[in-house]
């Protein structure tokens, strides 16, 4: 590596690590100061604090990452620019893919990371800060709160190798609202759909309303051996509603893999809406790291096209934070229209990447 490069990359390092334990440092302030009410109402112990601030780390560093890697490349090509280093390069015969290489492989580098981090500690993490909070520094009518508030797009393995949908649950009342249930063989072959348009626990038992069960072949599951119709039925199921509460999936606790097996074994469920939702998640797993090297792209053309000394450092903040809040908007409304149906699930995920990496190119080719 040459000396000016290793210049850039140890600038680059050093401003990204900076930025992001200022964006810590942020979040557990202004966290802490939200939940200071909690906090002291169940005295929480220091070291609970601790833990839990420590276990939430990766996910502030997975979220925080493409706008701090984004910050740290520009104002270090402001700083160059101030001292008319980037004038000596071009006055070198560099171009902007040899000036730019050592910030793209640090970005490459750091979405590595982020890929790393998302698949194989943020699903613990999340739990962990999940159940500290529950257990430490929730307020019991929160608690009470959440336990009875709707809880949408439930989903869950059961006993019986069976495997729920369920579109919405109403613990206080204890409803289900548009039940899928599918159940395989000991091979993960289907042996029964069960569809209701309602459930209600009576207090032993599961009543199903407007209730479809669908008997299968394992040999050949496009033929049905037997359908039934009722009105109303009693369910020889076994989960209760504190099951439901318990038990219930969470995605953002699974990496790609698990997703992709949830996916394939939840594809017969006839629950379109769900998997389109989880199709668009999973693809988002596999887009979201590339967003750290897409953002840097599209900011470093105009990192380099810098005229002015005074007020650099200034412009380029606005510019890292502009570009980051533009990719992150856009980037929201692409996901929406793919949970909604509007967009297939790789276009939903890819779009935001595809466009940015488009338009920074265009910048770059007519400013060479």
């Amino acid at each position: 590596m040459r000396i000016l490069e290793r210049h850039i990359v140890k600038s680059v390092i050093q401003i990204f690590f900076s930025t992001v334990l200022v964006f810590c440092f942020l979040y557990i302030l202004i966290d802490a100061t939200s939940n200071l009410d909690e906090i002291i109402d169940r005295k929480v112990a220091l070291a609970v604090l601790v833990k839990y601030y420590l276990s939430f780390f990766p996910v502030i560093l997975v979220q925080t990452s493409s706008i701090a890697c984004l910050i740290a490349v520009l104002l270090t090509f402001s700083s160059l620019n101030n001292q008319n280093e980037i004038l000596a390069m071009r006055a070198g015969g560099l171009n902007f893919w040899q000036i730019t290489r050592p910030a793209l492989c640090f970005s490459l580098v750091v979405a590595a990371a982020v890929f790393f981090v998302n698949e194989q500690i943020i699903p613990t993490a999340a739990a962990t800060t999940q159940q500290i909070r529950d257990e430490n520094m929730m307020l019991k009518v929160d608690r009470i709160r959440k336990n009875t508030e709707v809880i949408r797009n439930m989903t869950l393995y059961g006993l019986k190798n069976r495997l729920y949908f369920i579109d919405s649950y109403n613990p206080r009342d204890e409803v289900l609202e548009g039940i899928t249930i599918i159940e395989h063989d000991a091979n993960q072959n289907i042996e029964q759909k069960i569809v209701a348009l309602r459930g209600v626990w009576t207090g032993i038992a599961w009543k199903f309303y407007q209730c479809q069960i669908t008997v299968f072949n394992p040999v050949n599951i496009t033929s049905p051996v037997k359908i039934k119709v009722y009105k109303e039925k009693l369910m020889d199921i076994k989960e209760t509603p504190d099951d439901f509460l318990s038990q219930r999936l969470n995605v953002s606790s699974m990496n790609i893999r698990q997703l992709s097996l949830y996916i394939t074994k939840f594809a017969t469920s006839g629950a379109q809406k769900a998997l389109q939702s989880l199709r668009v998640d999973m693809h988002q797993r596999i887009a979201f790291p590339i967003g750290n090297v897409v953002i840097v792209l599209a900011g470093l053309p105009f990192a380099l096209m810098f005229k002015s000394r005074k007020g650099a450092t200034f412009t380029a903040l606005g510019i890292a934070v502009g570009t980051g809040f533009l990719y992150y908007v856009v980037n929201a409304v692409s996901i929406a229209f793919g949970k909604g149906g509007f967009f297939p699930p790789v276009v939903a995920a890819w779009a935001t990447p595809a466009l940015f990496a488009m338009v920074a190119l265009s910048v770059i080719e007519s400013n060479p």
